[in-house]
C-alpha cells in the first residue's frame, strides 16, 4: 500500500507559506500534520503574487476564491525620487512585452489568508492542530515535537514555516547572518481619485522605496519605507494630513488620495540562514529567508520553497527527511534564495548610501535597464521563473539567422 510507505509531515507554522506547504504536501499524497493556531489578528497588507504562484494557488484550489478580491498587476515601474545629483530615468516593465496578460495579482492578506486555511480545514489529508509546537527533538531517524497541550508528532520530515525567528530552525542548529536595517515600513491602503490602470509605481527615496501596488476599483497599497522614527510620526497623523502627504509623496500621480482606516508599521531587517535544510527539519519561507519589501519577492519565494522541498518528498517518498533529500533541497534553494537577497540587499542599500559609486551603480543598472529592451525583458522573466530569462536568451541565440 501507498499510505505505508509515504512518511508523514510536519508542518509548523500557519501562515501563507506554511498553509501552501500543508495543501501542497497533501495533494502529493502525503500525510500531513500541521500545527499552529490559525491567524485571527488582522492585517490590512497585501501580497503581489506573480504567475507561477498563482499557478500553485491554482493547482492547490483555491484561486478561483481569491481572484475576485484581486487586481491584476499589468505594468511596473521605477521612478528616481531621490534629490541627488546623479537620478536614474523612469524604468517600466509591461507584462505585454514579453506577451503575458499580467505579471501576478495583488491580493489583500484578509483574503489570502482565509481561503488557504478554509481549504487546509476541508482537507481530509491534512490533521490541524490548533496549539503550538513546545519542543522539538530531532533524531537520526525523525523529528519528534512535544506540543503545548501534552501531544507529541512524530514525522520524517518537518518543515519549518515559523517565520523570521523560527524555533525549529533554532532546534536543528541552523545559525543566521542578521542584519537589522535602519527603516521601518509605513503599511495602509488608501482610495484616489485617478485610475490606476493596473500600474504598480515604485519611487525610490533616500530612506528606501515607497511602492504602491493596484487593489481592485480605484484602490491601491503602499509600503513606504522610511526611518523608524519617520514612520511613527506619520502613523500619528489624522486622515487629512496623512492623505496629503501620501499624494504628495506620489506627485499627485493617482489625483486626490484619502487614506483608509488601519495603519500598520514593521521594521525592516535581512536574515539569512546559513543552511536551508538540517537535522530533518527544512526551512521555507520566512524561516529562509527575511529581506526589505522591494520588488515583490517574498511568498513568491516562499512559494518557491514549497514546490522545490515537495519535489525533493516525492522522489524520496518512504524518508523525505533523510540526510540525502535535504542535502538535495539545499543545494536547489541556495542560488535562487541567495540571489534574491542579494540584489534586494544590494539595491536597498545603494539607496541609503551617500556615497557616488553606489548612486551611479543604481542609475546605471536601472539607465540600462530602461533603454535596453531585450535586458528589460531578460528581468521581467527572471523575476516571474528564474531561469526562464536564460532559456528565452538561449533559444533566441539558437534561432537560425534569416
Amino acid at each position: 500500500m501507498e499510505h505505508e510507505q509515504t512518511a508523514r509531515i510536519l508542518i509548523a507554522g500557519t501562515g501563507p507559506a506554511g498553509l501552501i506547504a500543508a495543501l501542497g504536501f497533501a495533494a502529493a499524497g502525503f500525510p500531513v500534520t500541521l500545527v499552529g493556531p490559525q491567524a485571527t489578528a488582522p492585517d490590512g497588507r497585501t501580497t503581489a503574487l506573480m504567475n507561477p504562484a498563482l499557478k500553485v494557488l491554482e493547482r492547490l484550489g483555491v484561486l478561483e476564491d481569491v481572484k475576485p478580491k484581486a487586481a491584476p498587476l499589468k505594468v511596473m515601474r521605477i521612478v528616481d525620487a531621490t534629490s541627488r545629483l546623479i537620478r536614474s530615468p523612469v524604468v517600466t516593465f509591461r507584462a505585454s512585452e514579453i506577451d503575458e496578460d499580467q505579471f501576478g495579482l495583488n491580493l489583500p492578506n484578509s483574503v489570502l489568508s482565509p481561503a488557504l486555511a478554509g481549504a487546509v480545514a476541508a482537507h481530509a489529508g491534512i490533521e490541524w492542530r490548533r496549539t503550538m509546537v513546545a519542543s522539538w527533538h530531532l533524531e537520526a531517524g525523525h523529528a519528534h515535537a512535544v506540543l503545548a497541550d501534552g501531544t507529541t508528532v512524530d514525522a520524517s520530515l518537518a518543515v519549518a514555516a515559523d517565520g523570521r525567528l523560527s524555533p525549529a530552525r533554532q532546534a536543528a542548529g541552523i545559525s543566521t547572518s542578521a542584519r537589522a536595517y535602519p527603516q521601518a515600513a509605513l503599511v495602509l491602503n488608501f482610495r484616489h481619485s485617478g485610475d490606476h490602470a493596473f500600474t504598480s509605481t515604485e519611487f525610490h527615496t533616500e530612506t528606501g522605496p515607497f511602492t504602491q501596488v493596484p487593489l481592485p476599483g480605484n484602490r491601491s497599497s503602499l509600503v513606504w519605507v522610511v526611518k523608524p522614527e519617520t514612520a511613527t510620526e506619520l502613523a500619528a497623523l489624522d486622515d487629512a494630513t496623512l492623505s496629503m502627504r501620501v499624494e504628495q509623496q506620489m506627485q499627485s500621480m493617482l489625483g486626490r488620495v484619502t487614506v483608509e482606516p488601519g495603519r500598520q508599521i514593521y521594521p525592516l531587517s535581512a536574515v539569512t540562514p546559513l543552511r536551508f535544510a538540517r537535522d530533518r527539519i527544512a526551512l521555507v519561507g520566512e524561516a529562509a529567508h527575511v529581506f526589505p519589501p522591494i520588488g515583490a519577492q517574498g511568498l513568491n519565494l516562499g512559494i518557491r520553497d514549497v514546490d522545490d522541498l515537495i519535489g525533493i518528498a516525492c522522489e524520496n517518498r518512504s524518508d523525505p527527511g533523510a540526510v540525502k533529500a535535504l542535502a538535495a533541497y539545499d543545494f536547489k534553494r541556495r542560488p535562487d534564495i541567495l540571489a534574491r537577497s542579494s540584489a534586494v540587499n544590494l539595491l536597498n542599500m545603494s539607496l541609503l548610501s551617500d556615497m557616488l559609486p553606489a548612486q551611479i551603480a543604481r542609475v546605471a543598472g536601472l539607465g540600462v535597464l530602461g533603454g535596453f529592451a531585450p535586458l528589460r525583458a531578460f528581468f521581467m522573466r527572471e523575476g516571474l521563473r528564474p531561469g526562464s530569462g536564460f532559456a528565452a536568451l538561449a533559444s533566441g541565440l539558437r534561432r537560425p539567422a534569416r
